[in-house]
């Protein structure tokens, strides 16, 4: 069975960008990307779409107009409680109480990503969990990942597992990255299948309310170092 070891160097990287994220002030009118709501619980493996653009995801539920799309491959993941378990991960009772049903992931290709053609700066954050395989994140200034590379993001493997939650991908941790200029997407990176973000914020520098700040990545990095992953499983079943 293949082991990987989470590299010293990456864990410094991303403790780097969380301790600067701390250090931003937060903002009025805070968007959170909680994927909630897209589908009755537990449906899962749904098409978030134009769901944040105030159209119909792909279980015909509208959205808010956030000026927020996703494109075919983005799926909503229904997650697991202790009594219902529609995939293999949890938020494993940890985070804010409203956002513990749903994440992004998606099943085709390396990616997924975020067009928000209006544009935000600064910087934002999120929640990920990656079980076995690491994954990425990119800032770019134009729409579909087009224009200016304006920031990157190493995200490392988290293992862990919840086993009250059924669930190997388990808990989520808090990340983010800070840049120069307008974004207008974000290019989320990594294995298919093998790992899910949630709530995603935009003018905050904690992902989601009620969650701890990003400096926490430090106490994540510590534990990871000697953790070697036990093999690689599926997000769903």
């Amino acid at each position: 069975m293949k082991r990987r070891n989470v590299s010293v160097l990456t864990l410094i990287t991303i403790a780097a960008a969380a301790i600067a994220l701390t250090a931003m002030p937060a903002k009025a009118g805070i968007i959170d990307l909680t994927f909630e709501g897209l589908a009755p619980y537990p449906q899962t493996e749904v098409t978030i779409g134009s769901f944040y653009n105030g159209g119909m995801d792909g279980a015909g539920v509208t959205g808010p107009s956030l000026g927020i799309t996703f494109p075919d491959n983005a799926l909503m993941l229904a997650l697991n409680t202790t009594t219902q378990t529609p995939s293999n991960t949890s938020r494993g009772g940890l985070g804010d109480p409203a956002s513990q049903l749903g994440g992004l992931f998606f099943l085709v290709g390396s990616s997924t990503f975020l067009d928000f053609p209006t544009g935000f700066d600064t910087g934002f954050s999120f929640n990920y969990t990656a079980f076995s395989t690491p994954g990425s994140i990119q800032v770019y200034s134009g729409v579909d990942g087009t224009g200016t590379l304006l920031a990157t993001l190493d995200l490392p493997v988290t293992g862990v597992g919840c086993p009250a939650y059924n669930a190997d991908f388990c808990p989520f941790f808090p990340a983010g990255v800070t840049f120069s200029g307008v974004a207008e997407s974000i290019n989320f990176g990594g294995t298919a299948d093998q790992i899910v973000f949630d709530d995603v914020t935009f003018g905050s520098s904690s992902p989601g309310p009620g969650t701890p700040e990003p400096a926490s990545l430090i106490l994540l990095g510590s534990g990871l170092l000697g953790l070697g992953v036990l093999g690689r499983r599926r997000l769903t079943r």
